[in-house]
């Protein structure tokens, strides 16, 4: 993939390339205010409206088309995704594309937020219409030097042809005269069975410069005169700086400054001391030398257990409803069968494998930063509201994202790199460890579910109550937020064509005070409530005998044919109906980002004790999609991570602090304890949803109704171990 030229703004380029005719330039525009208003523009257009373009397509003379992505590429596939759909409508071959990043501009650009796998989902019509677009504005210039009907002329691999006469030109040849027409308005997107590109497993094209090291990611950001700067923040959430001695650490070789720093997490402000000096080797051999005594006596020190009991004694509050139909409780009563329960799931750290990063350059009256950010919108309207500095004096500069998990949308790293830069008064990098990115948060909040249901004769549910105790996310921006708002979040990752065929239910909240700052984690709240949803379905239908999966059809609205078909899909690849008495089988479903996703599991008992997975069983139904071979790697990530969070890592705490530091306490699963993962995607035209969070969610409640099918053992709280089940 080629590195396009980052020096030329994107507004000058449309100004030259509108003056000189030198490509053909178009885009959409989803204005901030109307997103659903969504507009083809060429640059022409778009400069007399004053407005830059969303997602644009420029060709050059030589041929070459050049995207500007505004949102960010995490290794989640986006960079592919983009090309493939523009190549296929534009009929150009995928290696004349190459793309790049647009920079954070709320205003120009609408929401940047690369997040909820909405890159494609979000986009996809508008991209594949602006390929088109750009080939029918292409055919019409071919046929007008012709003196050809349009009709008579098509485009393929970069060329135009005219059928009759077998003359054709290629794109570079027809950019100036397709410059000066008007975009048409409706244009004819091809139907499913014509692609060439989409739809196929084609090698991603950001493979071989991440592999070469040409990829530019934070780190290798150099900007003329930078310096490098490590941070020691307090080890406890809250701690302030009471005093420090930083003889030491200035007598290091290479040190520049050392000072305090203060940067915002959310309501709180959290204090360190900076080391600034000449090399990030330097800044960081520096840092260990400081000595500095903290104040940590004006907030709670929490440690893991009296958190948790905390969750559970909340479970005894009425809650906050979020979701109800009927009276829950009184069915419940009244019901042939109860079945109550209590699941936990653990805090998480992000853990990305390129820790935080950014480059900060603060000058006066604008400001500059470069790094993996993954809201790069966001980040601009932070600073610029934090500096008191208007939005467009402030750029935000994307690289690659050695991967983010919803860690790299929030906005303290950055503020804190351009805080250090307006000290020094010269660019700077700010580089943290692996222990500062795994201890100072924010976290996946651990959260404590109390669930019940009462069943009929007939073993239908007739009561359903999901009580959810934890922190609420939305709730750490005031310093006194209202307790009473209700988790919008309590029903994420459910199945909700279930609650069709359930005639009462009460999904409520109770949030839990805490210091600890939480964030999104790879599919935020569905990657725990579906551990208590999928996990509690399955005890019911074990309490009334029934399969789970037909206890699951079963909940269905007769009508309902697409969760069935995966269903059933999931029956036919497992051999369910064929496994083996000596062998654990455990499945759940889940309803995560747009995108329908069943998975089984299957264990066996260890020779040496305890129990081993075998295999994970995925099937994803994505409607309609681009590429099957990141679906795939999607899901199989999201498994990897999935199974960590379920038997190899948590964050737990200890007087107020995170207790693991590095991958030695927050161990991954490695090569030889994966198990064998097989992925099937659904094929239909529904509209595409999500790939890069949907395989985490069913991990986890598959693996422990495998255990419980295995060896007659309910496992409801995470993580666990695999060699004492």
């Amino acid at each position: 993939m080629e590195k396009a030229n980052k020096q030329l703004s994107r507004r000058n380029f449309l100004r030259l390339s509108s003056l000189t005719g030198a490509s053909l330039t178009i885009g959409f525009y989803f204005p901030a205010v109307a997103k659903d208003a969504a507009t083809i523009l060429t640059a022409d257009g778009a400069l007399e409206k004053g407005i830059e373009l969303t997602a644009w397509i420029s060709i050059d003379k030589k041929g070459l088309v050049t995207l500007l992505s505004h949102r960010a590429e995490m290794g989640q596939g986006a960079f592919q995704a983009v090309p493939q759909m523009i190549a296929e409508e534009l009929e150009v071959d995928l290696n004349k594309v190459r793309i790049e990043f647009a920079p954070g501009d709320q205003g120009k650009y609408g929401s940047q937020i690369t997040g909820g796998s909405s890159s494609v989902r979000n986009g996809y019509k508008m991209l594949l219409k602006t390929g088109a677009t750009a080939r029918e504005m292409l055919v019409a210039a071919a046929a007008a030097k012709w003196q050809a009907s349009a009709a008579d002329c098509y485009a393929e691999d970069g060329h135009v042809i005219h059928r009759p006469s077998g003359k054709k030109l290629n794109y570079g040849e027809l950019v100036e005269d397709a410059a000066k027409l008007t975009p048409p308005s409706n244009v004819k997107l091809k139907e499913r069975k014509q692609y060439k590109v989409i739809g196929k497993a084609l090698a991603r094209q950001d493979n071989p410069v991440k592999v070469n090291g040409k990829a530019e990611f934070g780190i290798d950001k150099r900007v003329p005169g930078m310096l490098f700067a490590s941070v020691e923040r307090s080890p406890k959430f809250h701690g302030k700086v009471k005093s420090f001695d930083d003889r030491a650490a200035r007598a290091v070789k290479g040190v520049k400054d050392v000072f305090k720093v203060e940067m915002p997490v959310f309501s709180f402000t959290r204090e360190g001391i900076a080391v600034v000096a000449e090399s990030t080797w330097a800044a960081m051999q520096a840092r260990k030398l400081l000595k500095i005594e903290w104040d940590n006596s004006a907030f709670e020190h929490l440690d893991t257990t009296t958190l948790y009991n905390r969750m559970k004694e909340d479970l005894n509050k009425p809650g906050n409803a979020q979701r109800a139909l009927g009276n829950a409780a009184a069915a419940i009563a009244k019901a042939d069968k109860k079945v109550e329960a209590v699941y936990e799931t653990p805090y998480e750290s992000h853990s990305a494998m390129e820790p935080l990063n950014c480059t900060a350059w603060f000058q006066d009256d604008k400001v500059e930063v470069w790094g993996p950010i993954q809201a790069p919108d966001w980040i601009q309207s932070d600073l610029s509201t934090r500096l008191n500095m208007p939005a467009e004096k402030v750029r935000v500069n994307m690289t690659f994202l050695g991967g983010g998990f919803g860690r790299k949308a929030f906005t303290d790293y950055t503020y804190e790199a351009v805080a250090i830069s307006k000290v020094i008064k010269a660019p700077v990098q700010v580089v943290w460890t692996r222990e500062d990115d795994m201890t100072q948060g924010p976290f996946r909040p651990g959260i404590v579910y109390g669930c019940s249901a009462g069943l009929d004769k007939g073993g239908h549910i007739r009561g359903f109550n999901i009580k959810l105790a934890g922190q609420n996310m939305d709730l750490q921006n005031s310093p006194n937020p209202d307790k009473t708002d209700y988790n919008r979040s309590t029903t994420e990752g459910l199945v909700e064509k279930y609650l069709e065929t359930i005639p009462h239910y009460h999904f409520s909240d109770i949030p839990t005070t805490s210091p600890i700052p939480v964030m999104w984690w790879r599919s935020v709240y569905s990657s725990t409530n579906v551990f208590a949803f999928e996990s509690f379905m399955d005890e019911l239908a074990q309490t009334v005998g029934k399969d789970p999966i037909q206890f699951r059809m079963e909940h269905l609205p007769w009508e309902e044919e697409r969760v069935k078909t995966l269903l059933n899909t999931l029956k036919e690849k497992t051999g369910w109906d064929k496994r083996g008495k000596n062998e654990g089988w455990g499945m759940a479903v889940s309803d995560c980002f747009a995108s329908l996703t069943a998975q089984a599991v299957k264990v066996s008992r260890r020779e040496d004790g305890g129990v081993k997975i075998d295999k994970v069983i995925t099937v994803i139904d994505c409607g309609w999609y681009v590429n099957p071979d990141i679906i795939r790697a999607q899901v199989e990530g999201a498994i990897v991570m999935g199974l960590g969070a379920a038997v190899t890592h948590e964050t737990t705490f200890r007087d107020g602090q995170a207790v693991e530091t590095n991958f030695h306490q927050y161990r991954m699963p490695r090569i030889n304890e994966m198990p064998v993962l097989e992925t099937h995607i659904m094929e239909n035209d529904e509209k595409p949803g999500g790939v890069g969070e949907p395989g985490l969610p069913g991990v986890a409640p598959a693996l422990c109704n495998a255990i419980f099918d295995l060896t007659g053992k309910r496992i409801r709280k995470l993580p666990f171990k695999l060699n004492e089940v």
